[in-house]
């Protein structure tokens, strides 16, 4: 990582010089040429470790649209990304960097936030890893939400920008003064503003609606509607519960305290998100004080990164705890009873299921709204960057911003169009029944 106690002029020449490496006129080069593996392999390669008879059920939600295979094929740009050079320069990455990925959520101090809102894949690696994945799903997202080839380039050209302007200014900074940089311009974005007022709108019934029921004793318990949620009784339900005490000790004392009046009553396995199918995903129903304080608390599997293999980070003895320290370097806040655990001999995240949640909706980016959300994400990933890296480097690197932001542009349009090309090909294993997808509802 960085060199700490090195000089300001040291560490922007570092910058310069990691030009050497990757020059900015090759940065912006997909080169699909080059490829030297089979992206359906690579792309089947992530089912290890996952719950099998799911996997289905991750295919067919990848099959709906471009988007979506970009969404469930990280792994896939991780080879793309790899077989290139990099610059090196190394921040703590968020790693699965696409506009649904962005949300609001509930700040510890109770404020509602917009920020990254996954960070399964986080590890260290090369800051413009986030930057190109980021800048094809804005093309690609672009492009399922109406917008032209133009559209879609402006937006990552005010992407582009927005993240070299930021970075910028926080190599200016002083050091903790970009730490706690706040971003003050959220509801101008169409789609930023839905999402925060459906996240400020939401409140812990919803959830009870929505995921439980009364039993015949008149007692919450959670519903079972097949596939995509399930209650867990019987020794599952007594392994879940056991993995909390281990839970607790990944907690600070301030935070320990509050969650220790919470009682557990009831446990659930849970399928989430696209490229996480599969994963296995428990929620424990909790309660405060009574049942009008409920808690749902998140325990999902986590795995390694899928940019691990091509980085020489040192390996992580639990790839819950590299989600959550990956998490508190990249966030200012983050959930209050963010943790670990284990079940079995497998590594799980511990998170609340949080009721004061907004997603990013594509029919939200059309008109103006790609690119001002593009704006903002720029941003977003500036300040992670920020936080986690050297941006005095980044900065030395970038130089006059045109170069970097053109090639930004080039490279995100480029990757867009050679995740359409993988697309079709994964509809024809499809179709040869090569990979087998659920049917339709």
């Amino acid at each position: 990582m960085i060199k700490r106690q090195q000089s300001r002029q040291t560490r922007l020449a570092e910058g310069r010089e990691s030009r050497n490496r990757l020059s900015r006129v090759d940065f912006g080069q997909v080169n699909p040429g080059k490829r030297n593996f089979d992206p359906m392999k690579v792309l089947r390669s992530a089912e290890k470790g996952r719950v099998r008879e799911l996997l289905p059920l991750k295919y067919k939600r990848m099959s709906a649209s471009p988007f979506a295979f970009f969404r469930g094929s990280v792994g896939l740009m991780a080879a793309d990304l790899a077989r290139l050079p990099s610059t090196g320069l190394t921040v703590q990455l968020c790693g699965d960097a696409h506009v649904q990925n962005l949300g609001s959520f509930s700040a510890p101090d109770g404020r509602t936030a917009f920020d990254i809102n996954d960070f399964d894949e986080t590890i260290p690696g090369p800051w413009e890893w986030d930057v190109k994945r980021m800048a094809a799903s804005l093309a690609l997202a672009g492009t399922e939400s109406g917008h032209g080839q133009p559209q879609c380039a402006a937006a990552v050209t005010q992407f582009a920008i927005s993240y070299c302007t930021l970075m910028e200014t926080l190599a200016e900074e002083p050091v903790l003064a970009a730490a706690r940089h706040q971003i003050h311009r959220p509801r101008e974005a169409q789609a930023v503003s839905a999402a925060l007022q459906q996240a400020e709108q939401a409140n812990p019934a919803d959830l009870l609606r929505k995921y439980t029921e009364l039993n015949s004793k008149k007692q919450v318990q959670f519903k079972s509607d097949g596939l995509c949620l399930r209650r867990e009784v019987g020794s599952r339900h007594k392994q879940v519960l056991g993995a909390i005490p281990l839970y607790r000790k990944s907690l600070p004392p301030e935070r320990l305290h509050l969650f220790d009046f919470f009682e557990p009553k009831d446990v659930c396995f849970k399928v989430v998100g696209t490229g996480s199918v599969g994963l296995r995903a428990y929620v424990v129903l909790m309660e405060g004080n009574g049942a009008g304080d409920p808690l749902f608390l998140q325990i999902k599997q986590e795995v390694r990164s899928a940019y691990a293999p091509y980085l020489k980070a040192s390996l992580c003895r639990h790839q819950g705890q590299r989600v959550v320290e990956g998490q508190r370097r990249i966030q200012p806040l983050s959930d209050l009873l963010l943790g670990w655990t284990r079940i079995a001999d497998q590594d799980y995240l511990v998170r609340q299921l949080n009721d004061h949640k907004g997603s990013v909706n594509i029919g939200n980016l059309a008109g103006d709204g790609l690119r001002s959300l593009a704006e903002i994400a720029g941003e977003l990933l500036a300040r992670g960057h920020a936080r986690s890296g050297d941006a005095l480097a980044i900065k030395g690197y970038v130089g006059a911003p045109h170069k970097i932001v053109k090639a930004i542009v080039q490279y995100g349009l480029d990757y867009a169009a050679m995740v359409h090309a993988d697309f079709e090909t994964f509809q024809k294993s499809i179709a040869a029944g090569k990979i087998k997808i659920a049917p339709a509802a």
